[in-house]
């Protein structure tokens, strides 16, 4: 989606809003011993509260009101009464949905309790390599470019990128052009960032896997090899003076 209206900005801004503090809310809400299942329906009744509907479920028919990933899973995991959260718990929560025809996407992992799995260094990685990749966004910018500074920020620190989960194009649909905004270097996509387009950038910075694999279940992506990953997200619209963060209200 491009912005061409002071309507259209109110309107991501205010989807935007309401993934945002579902996701802080949801972050806040975690407890040892509460199942993703029961985390996922309090976050149902977040997004209730702003009128907003999820756009996995919408889009996909996704067992879920948001997606819960625990340890080694990296990304949409089904929310579920059999898995138990736990002290030390690596927990990533995304949040995306629609409101008015507006669509916005917004994620980021935690430590949950005590971080006695050392988790907590690669949380900070993500986030902290998010907000370079922002920095770094402006009209004309090539997304390859985007990736390279990615991918080395993430092999500096000691970690690797996962290649095969992207951000994307968002705004009046869950996924856009640009379909693909990779956390690597790749040489044959040649698109460029554009003046007042909407996007949502995303980091999976792993301790050690480039892939994530199908579960098995037909929706969450793991690790094959016991390697965690980190994920953070927020949808922004790119300006001239730099990226408009829609979704900064989530506490990340």
């Amino acid at each position: 989606m491009s912005i061409s209206s002071q309507a259209e900005l109110v309107g991501m801004k205010a989807i935007s809003e309401a993934v945002a503090v579902t996701l802080k809310q949801m972050r806040e809400y975690a407890r040892i011993g509460m199942t993703t299942k029961e985390l996922d329906e309090y976050g149902r009744t977040i997004l209730e509260q702003f009128g907003a509907k999820s756009a996995p479920k919408l889009t996909y028919g996704f067992p879920g009101w948001t997606c819960i990933s625990v340890n080694n899973e990296i990304a949409h995991g089904i929310p579920s009464t059999a898995t138990v959260l736990k002290d030390g718990d690596l927990v990533n929560v995304d949040v995306s949905a629609e409101l008015d025809g507006f669509w916005s996407d917004n994620g980021g992992s935690f430590v949950l309790g005590n971080d006695i799995n050392n988790h907590s260094a690669l949380v900070e990685a993500s986030k902290e390599i998010l907000y370079k990749a922002i920095a770094a966004v402006k009209p004309g910018t090539r997304i390859a470019e985007l990736g390279r500074m990615i991918q080395g920020e993430a092999t500096r620190q000691g970690y690797k990128v996962i290649k095969n989960l992207v951000g994307h194009g968002i705004g009046r649909s869950l996924h856009e052009e640009p379909k693909e905004i990779p956390c690597y270097y790749d040489r044959f996509n040649t698109n460029r960032f554009r003046k007042n387009a909407v996007v949502a950038i995303e980091t999976f910075i792993s301790t050690g896997s480039s892939h994530a694999y199908d579960k098995g279940d037909g929706w969450t992506f793991v690790t094959r090899d016991g390697s965690f990953v980190a994920q953070h997200e927020h949808t922004l619209v790119i300006t001239d003076k730099g990226a408009l963060i829609l979704t900064k209200s989530n506490g990340i």
